[in-house]
């Protein structure tokens, strides 16, 4: 835990070597709340959750503690946990299909609210992983940005396991997803979330607006 404002501190400094406007989501999966207010004590402000017992229980703990997080969900959302997810998180950066997006949007019109969504790109179309595959993202959005209570704030993607030319490929077939997508009938799209411990710096050089970095922060999980 003692090194978890160094490891803030070293990260963010290679952001403002790399690009100052990139955002830094501190991924808090299996740690704690204490794990947390340290980084929330050493400036931290976005924390990226993936599962949603673990992380409603932290949520419920932070606002006792009146800590200004913002929450996003990045791990796969079941269908039924939709409800609440609509509840508690600011953001659901995982949005991987139609019908996800219309249960959310149900929900969220019941509680009169709007939910800022980023929809999860299945960049190298690896069947055993969640996401719309890149020829279908523009259908999807066009479906989804219909939706009167979902914000379609930006794309997400989990870069490959590869080597860093298949690495710097994806990223930059994401980049022109993105741009291909503000030009048609998305203007308002702002983030663009890829980079992980391993591969953040190639992200952020191919176009990333939001990192996110668990293990680089807060060191091996148990």
């Amino acid at each position: 835990m003692e090194n978890i404002c160094k490891n803030l501190k070293k990260i963010k400094s290679e952001i403002e070597s790399l690009n100052p406007d990139v955002k830094l989501m501190a991924v808090s999966k299996n740690f704690n709340l204490s794990v947390v207010k340290k980084a929330y004590e050493c400036g931290q402000r976005i924390f990226g959750e993936n599962r949603m017992q673990e992380a409603i229980a932290k949520i419920e703990l932070a606002k006792q503690d009146n800590l200004d997080i913002q929450w996003h969900l990045i791990g796969h959302l079941q269908l039924n946990k939709a409800k609440k997810a609509a509840m508690y998180f600011d953001y659901i950066d995982s949005m991987d299909s139609l019908e996800l997006a219309d249960k959310l949007n149900n929900y969220a019109f019941s509680q009169n609210k709007i939910i800022n969504i980023m929809l999860e790109v299945n960049i190298a179309n690896d069947p055993k992983k969640f996401g719309f595959f890149k020829n279908d993202v523009l259908e999807a959005t066009r479906s989804i940005v219909n939706l009167k209570n979902l914000k379609l704030h930006g794309l997400m993607c989990i870069g490959p396991q590869a080597d860093e030319v298949e690495i710097r490929k994806a990223f930059r077939d994401m980049k022109s997803l993105f741009e291909d997508l503000k030009k048609s009938f998305c203007p308002d799209l702002a983030e663009l979330s890829m980079g992980m411990s391993d591969d953040y710096k190639i992200a952020i050089q191919e176009g990333s607006t939001i990192i996110r970095i668990g293990r680089g922060i807060f060191g091996e999980r148990t």
